[in-house]
């Protein structure tokens, strides 16, 4: 049996001339956490649409458990969708919505209950299932949602920015708890949002998806720290971008000459070809780099701008010669001052090569 529950085989939507959804190819693994992330207007919502059922691809399939769906209606297919608004009817109580599906389904009343009050105790709402969906603050309400798709055992439980509309203490709370869920259930989910920290948090694997297409794919470790593309490195968190040309190639490193000086980086290209380095703030270090194994000299520049942010101070640098502005997360312990002269240095294997 293969590890793949779901697929989606060269998969396009197109609106009229409006292409949504471009030849996306993508496998998804049996108990998988997989989150979609992007910007407003990015295809991620209609791909999990396609996957829902509730829209048919303009070309190509989708196969859930090795058969192919994609002429079914959602009613008929093995997922069920959490929306955004948790589309729950509120003249029903909160037991009442989660037996909704069961019901549906012809479940006998008292296997609906047994059933039922198992969904509302793994999501923490055990003793409220005579309550009114109006008597529920927006995290309750999500967990009624939630409850309402798992107890129908779907085979993969689909998320429209789910937490969308909850507060940001709620939101981080219902993070864990989606996870925890998760992994209770051995159950597969494909969440949708457009926040870069709560994909992070969740997922095993984010694909980024840039107008209709996936730009990277990958464990979210990876994609923050070794992005894929220039698009990727600016849309996970802060990244300092340096445009440059490659000035020699010898055996899978590069010398590029950028805005800041020469710099040497893993990768392949040919010579002459325009490029983009990318190194995250917190992989940057203040000072010289004298006598460390693999630190990488960035020249030096002046202290521009210092803001305390709790953990870190976040430090724009002004960099000697060109002007080019970098972005550092200092350590608190480090004694810096605006206007203070500063080298700064960072590992080879932290400057990372991006595809445009």
């Amino acid at each position: 049996m293969t590890d793949a529950l779901v697929e989606m085989r060269h998969v396009t939507k197109r609106y009229g001339p409006v292409v949504a959804v471009e030849d996306i190819s993508l496998s998804i693994r049996r108990g998988e956490f997989l989150v979609l992330l992007g910007p407003s207007g990015s295809g991620k919502t209609t791909i999990l649409s396609i996957l829902g059922g509730f829209t048919a691809p303009t070309e190509g399939g989708v196969f859930i458990d090795g058969r192919d769906v994609t002429g079914l209606p959602p009613a008929r297919r093995p997922t069920v969708t959490v929306f955004q608004d948790y589309a729950l009817f509120p003249h029903m109580t909160v037991e009442q919505n989660v037996a909704f599906g069961l019901e549906m389904r012809g479940v006998g009343r008292e296997a609906r209950r047994k059933l039922v009050a198992q969904a509302l105790a793994t999501v923490g709402l055990d003793g409220y299932g005579a309550r009114r969906i109006h008597e529920l603050s927006g995290g309750q309400r999500q967990r009624v949602a939630l409850a309402r798709a798992i107890v129908v055992e779907p085979a993969v439980l689909l998320l429209d920015e789910p937490l969308g509309a909850l507060d940001l203490k709620i939101r981080q709370q219902m993070q864990d708890e989606l996870v925890r869920l998760q992994k209770t259930l051995h159950a597969t989910f494909v969440h949708v949002t457009h926040d870069q920290e709560e994909a992070m948090s969740i997922a095993d694997n984010v694909v980024l998806v840039n107008k209709g297409r996936i730009e990277d794919y990958g464990p979210p470790e990876r994609v923050y720290l070794q992005p894929a593309t220039l698009f990727a490195a600016t849309f996970m968190g802060d990244s300092n971008i340096l445009a440059g040309r490659v000035a020699a190639a010898s055996g899978g490193d590069l010398r590029i000459e950028t805005g800041i000086g020469a710099l040497t980086c893993a990768g392949r290209a040919d010579a002459g070809a325009s490029v983009h380095v990318s190194v995250r703030p917190e992989k940057l270090r203040l000072g010289l780099a004298t006598g460390e194994t693999g630190a990488v000299a960035l020249g030096t520049g002046r202290v521009t701008e210092l803001v305390f942010q709790g953990t870190h101070c976040r430090c724009r640098i002004r960099m000697d010669g060109g002007g080019t502005e970098l972005l550092a997360r200092v350590p608190l312990e480090v004694e810096i001052a605006v206007g203070d002269a500063t080298g700064l240095h960072a590992r080879a294997a932290d400057l990372i090569l991006l595809r445009d």
